[in-house]
């Protein structure tokens, strides 16, 4: 029974540090730009440098409802850990490019193996907790996306005081040893092996996308997941570059100043929003909905003083208040999930939303890095705001779950 009881937490704390290298090894580039580009001329260009960061997102989204299919239906430990590992391994060679080519494809590689985790690590998650503690759980999980994401901001610190090559080598490395971590302690979840056979034996990968694409409530959930991915990943990939460039500092100090205040508001965000789903649900079935839709409201204004703030003050404020309404959205999605769809479908299901997600990504990455070019990126940036509205709009009025853990189909 303790271990009943202990192990679930276990899982959150062993997935917490794949979460982090995730998010890290991918944002380390954004800021590395600087020190790169003096051996990689190409990277001069905003423009190019968005393609580069646009690849990952395009093969990563690709990738991400095959990535749940294959965690529905296999062992999720040994898919995580050999995800981690694959891109862990990239991120090592990736210090030894020498052409933009290079750079480019291995980005592409590490959309491929990173995609594989997201889906499996927050299913497996999902099943370990029950509806009283899945929010938190969840939640506590999306702190090691942020915590990653701050830490990735270091890598234009480090690679001034050491070199780009060796920040890559030695990160690389780290998830490398982390991966056999996991095999020694990590397991999938018991409960729903039984569950998984019986899927594989009688249920198709297109009974599982049909189940999916005929449930009405799973098209809103989509689109009011995607529609946010937009400012998202505006914030993940150019937050670091709007600071630079809206306070005049260089990137060295930008991208730490940027990364780890979006960090540690989303760390008080996930937290705070976590704990009041979990507790606001027992009591109203849209509890979920409820604190999501805080969270989100948060963003409204902030992506506004974010692009025409040019102040400490009104872009610091600006980003801590993002990342609170941000985080408080993000440690619901997959909960709100739970409540429509069955846990055989549940990494099926968070794999097709990352992919339009992802993509949404991609096309504001790309967007952004031509914005930068022309110079309006902080107009652009508070653009963003509008589309919030919608998603907003379309999360309150249309998502009404009838229970709080969809057991089956």
């Amino acid at each position: 029974m303790t271990e009943k009881k202990i192990y679930p937490w276990v899982v959150v704390g062993l997935l917490w540090v794949v979460a982090l290298l995730n998010y890290m090894d991918r944002q380390m580039l954004s800021t590395m730009k600087p020190a790169m580009q003096l051996d990689i001329a190409e990277l001069k260009s905003a423009t190019n440098f968005g393609y580069l960061m646009a690849i990952f997102l395009w093969i990563y989204g690709l990738m991400s409802p095959v990535s749940g299919i294959i965690a529905d239906k296999f062992n999720r430990k040994w898919l995580i850990v050999g995800s981690l590992f694959v891109w862990s391994a990239v991120t090592f060679l990736m210090g030894y490019a020498q052409t933009f080519n290079q750079i480019y494809w291995l980005r592409a590689l590490m959309g491929v193996s990173e995609a594989l985790y997201i889906p499996a690590g927050l299913s497996l998650i999902a099943d370990f907790h029950s509806s009283k503690t899945r929010s938190l759980a969840i939640g506590i999980h999306m702190t090691g996306l942020y915590m990653g994401q701050a830490l990735g901001g270091f890598g234009a610190t480090i690679s001034e005081r050491f070199s780009w090559q060796a920040t890559f080598h030695s990160f690389g490395l780290i998830g490398v040893v982390y991966a056999f971590v996991l095999v020694v302690f990590l397991r999938d979840f018991k409960g729903v092996e039984q569950v998984k056979s019986d899927f594989i034996k009688k249920d198709s990968v297109f009974k599982g996308l049909a189940f999916l694409f005929t449930n009405i409530s799973f098209w809103i959930i989509l689109l009011y997941f995607a529609v946010p991915s937009l400012p998202g990943w505006a914030a993940k990939n150019w937050l670091p570059t709007l600071f630079a460039e809206n306070l005049q500092i260089p990137m060295s100090s930008a991208g730490p100043l940027s990364t780890i205040t979006i960090a540690a508001s989303s760390f008080l965000g996930v937290i705070v929003g976590g704990i009041l789903s979990d507790k606001w649900v027992q009591k109203n079935i849209r509890g979920r909905i409820f604190t999501s839709a805080i969270g989100l409201g948060l963003t409204i204004p902030s992506l506004f003083l974010l692009g025409f703030g040019h102040s400490l003050f009104h872009v610091l404020g600006a980003a801590i208040c993002f990342g609170i309404g941000f985080g408080m959205f993000d440690a619901n999605n997959m909960p709100i999930l739970c409540q429509f769809v069955p846990a055989k479908y549940r990494a099926t299901a968070y794999g097709v939303m990352n992919m339009v997600g992802v993509f949404f990504g991609a096309l504001i990455t790309d967007f952004l890095g031509k914005s930068s070019d022309a110079g309006h990126l902080g107009q652009h940036f508070a653009m963003l705001a509008g589309i919030v509205v919608i998603a907003l709009f379309v999360q309150l009025y249309f998502l009404k779950p009838k229970q709080n853990n969809f057991v089956d189909a």
